[in-house]
């Protein structure tokens, strides 16, 4: 129960990297794909997580420099099956395109069932 109202204050007071990625994430324009945020997984609330890809990704400040909490918490998360992706707050907002990139590359490379592009999957004639 503390771990569920320590997810609900951080939803509510995400920082402004956090919300850029959180409105491009939400707003499914990587191709479908489902994500959702401060997410209580085990010990620890994740700031994004794909369940489908098994793909939590973290937006960091400078809080996190070669912490060895985070050592720790991805060393847990990936022995879980989770593929943990990092960027910093800075990559967040000054390119974001990037960032939405590699999070795109990495979930089509684990999602068990990659999204068709549109005009594509459907039924054969």
């Amino acid at each position: 129960m503390q771990q569920l109202k320590f997810a609900k204050s951080l939803r509510k007071n995400m920082t402004e990297a956090e919300h850029r990625l959180w409105r491009h994430l939400r707003a499914h324009r990587l191709l479908g794909e489902k994500f959702r945020r401060q997410q209580p997984l085990g010990p620890y609330v994740v700031d994004f997580v794909h369940f489908g890809a098994r793909l939590i990704v973290e937006a960091d400040g400078g809080q996190h420099n070669q912490s060895r909490q985070d050592a720790r918490r991805d060393a847990w998360l990936e022995n879980q099956g989770f593929t943990v992706l990092r960027f910093w707050n800075n990559e967040i907002l000054g390119n974001g395109d990037a960032v939405l990139e590699v999070i795109l590359a990495t979930v089509s490379a684990l999602s068990p069932n990659p999204s068709p592009v549109k005009g594509e999957g459907g039924k054969s004639k």
